[in-house]
């Protein structure tokens, strides 16, 4: 069986997970700016620094998906897609804490 022709489907998700870590860097920059302190500078700061882990496990699964015929797993879109939910479940609870 001969490798798979990778065409643009690496760089194609490369760019897609830059985007998703700038989205992840400018939300943790609004999660400084609108929660109270201290709790706002110290989320923030955790959102980027679990932004930065993310954006070098992309960049490290792109070169692996570069260099091999089979695709890696599916670890990296796990831990984001968990990440998602854990903050978008703190965001309701926070905006349910501050309407009531």
């Amino acid at each position: 069986m001969a490798p798979r022709d990778p065409g643009l489907q690496p760089e194609r998700t490369a760019l897609a997970w830059r985007r998703t870590g700038l989205s992840l860097v400018v939300g943790s920059l609004v999660v400084v700016r609108l929660v109270d302190a201290p709790a706002g500078p110290w989320l923030g700061g955790v959102g980027l620094a679990v932004t930065g882990v993310l954006w070098v496990a992309a960049e490290r699964r792109g070169r692996v998906l570069c260099d091999r015929a089979a695709h890696p797993g599916a670890a990296l879109l796990l831990a984001t897609a968990a990440l998602v939910a854990v903050v978008a479940l703190l965001g309701v609870a926070w905006v349910l804490t501050r309407a009531s």
